[in-house]
């Protein structure tokens, strides 16, 4: 299975935070799935920090790639036709990364790993 990981998921990934569930704990720990870690993650990790929304979140930003690869994760670049179907979704909410998450699971056939309710209407599927 595809599995693309909310910017959430990743953090508590990488600090082992009780907050991730036990289902997407172990679907991202099974070497038979694909986990995919967006662009837009690392552009949320980088403005939440230096907004202070993420005052803990230096080494992840720091360190990403390395802890991308570490884990033996892929990096899912932003595309223009994530791009594309990111601001053509008619859905009211005006998060960014989140519309861009939402395109990217979609276009990419992914899974989406995230606790966030939003992405219900995005129609895209997801796992908690």
């Amino acid at each position: 299975m595809r599995l693309l990981l909310d910017t959430h998921a990743l953090l508590w990934w990488w600090t082992n935070d009780p907050k991730l569930s036990d289902t997407a704990r172990r679907a991202i720990a099974d070497d038979d799935n694909q986990i995919l870690v967006s662009a837009v993650s690392a552009w949320e990790i980088a403005t939440k920090h230096r907004l202070g929304k993420l005052p803990h979140a230096a080494q992840a930003q720091d360190r990403f790639n390395e802890l991308v690869a570490a884990d033996g994760f892929e990096h899912l670049p932003i595309g223009y036709l994530h791009s594309l179907k990111a601001g053509a979704y008619s859905n009211e909410h005006r998060d960014p990364f989140d519309r861009m998450l939402a395109a990217q699971a979609e276009l990419e056939q992914a899974v989406l790993v995230t606790l966030d309710p939003v992405f219900a209407g995005f129609g895209c599927r997801v796992l908690w």
